[in-house]
């Protein structure tokens, strides 16, 4: 790269200004156009090996990932805590023989800790909200916070993402905007260090350039949409 010249001219983009604003300008705006961009976000999510759920209610989502369970014989499932996917899922799936550890919104102590992360480590499925899903590039984007670890997404060979049309934005130009908001004035106490951008299911090609899925993270990556909103608020 030292010796070649760059193909284009390139510099920083100017920091937007009053980024909360500006974002609760574009809310308004994403709330009318929700149907195309939702199906551009399924087109470019499926085009890279995401597999694509679409419920009308809340109250589905325990149906919904009760099948996902069933055809993959899975029977233990980490998930974040009902506050954060804004539904409560533990106990229909519980009644249907499937056990549910939901992650503590508290910190845990270090024994705890290394109780969970062996017991997210050989779960079937983790369950996870989604902060943001990107239409351009049908990424699910998830921020670390306690009760949020970024284990239930990466450990578990199937990982279930659940949201609705708050979370989507078209592009990675309003991605920017939101990042900028987040990151106006000082940070919430239980906000973690890390924001995940998730496309699609595991990849590797290292060994003889033979594609492989699920080495780094899962074999599979599900959304499940919901029309009616999620009713939970934490």
């Amino acid at each position: 790269m030292a010796k070649t010249r760059g193909l284009f001219p390139a510099s920083p983009a100017e920091r937007p200004a009053e980024p909360r604003q500006r974002l609760e300008l574009l809310r308004r705006e994403l709330s009318e156009r929700w149907p195309q961009t939702l199906a551009r976000f399924r087109a470019e999510f499926e085009r890279v090996a995401g597999v694509f759920h679409r419920v009308p209610s809340a109250a589905d989502v325990p149906g919904e990932l009760e099948r996902i369970c069933r055809e993959r014989a899975a029977h233990r499932l980490v998930a974040w805590p009902a506050e954060d996917l804004r539904v409560a899922i533990a106990p229909a799936l519980g009644a249907a023989g499937i056990t549910v550890e939901s992650m503590p919104r508290a910190v845990p102590p270090d024994a705890e800790r290394r109780r969970l992360r062996a017991l997210i480590a050989e779960a079937d499925l983790g369950v996870t909200g989604a902060d943001l899903a990107i239409a351009e590039t049908g990424t699910l984007v998830l921020v670390s916070a306690a009760g949020r670890p970024r284990s239930t997404s990466l450990l578990p060979p199937c990982h279930v993402a659940i949201f609705d049309r708050t979370a989507l934005v078209e592009s990675l130009e309003q991605l920017g905007l939101v990042l900028e908001a987040w990151h106006d004035g000082p940070a919430p106490p239980e906000r973690g260090a890390v924001i995940n951008f998730i496309t699609g299911p595991s990849r590797t090609a290292d060994i003889e350039l033979t594609l492989t899925r699920g080495v780094h993270g899962p074999k599979e990556i599900h959304a499940i949409f919901v029309d009616g909103g999620l009713g939970l608020h934490g």
